[in-house]
């Protein structure tokens, strides 16, 4: 059991740093340093758009408009590490 939780925190951690490309991504495409349509970018981009905004979505729903800042990839950072948290600290140790 205590091998699947470990599966569980690597994707986890896996996921935040899927997080952090996508928010980096879209950045450098937003300020035209990588142009989106080379086929390469376009591809990692949408890899990662088709990751994220599966979950990301109902947290956009959910927050507040802060004039064009999006809010959701660092929310859903936080959400995962206090899973990882709640798992490390309290239903790892329990587990035979």
């Amino acid at each position: 059991m205590r091998a699947l939780l470990d599966i569980i925190l690597i994707i986890l951690q896996i996921y935040v740093w899927v997080l952090i490309a996508a928010a980096v991504l879209s950045w450098l495409v937003a300020f035209n340093v990588v142009n989106s349509h080379n086929g390469f970018v376009r591809s990692v981009g949408e890899f990662l758009y088709r990751v994220t905004e599966p979950v990301l979505a109902p947290i956009r729903n959910v927050l507040p408009s802060f004039g064009g800042i999006d809010l959701s990839p660092m929310v859903l950072i936080l959400l995962i590490f206090f899973l990882q948290r709640v798992i490390a600290y309290y239903i790892y140790p329990n587990v035979f």
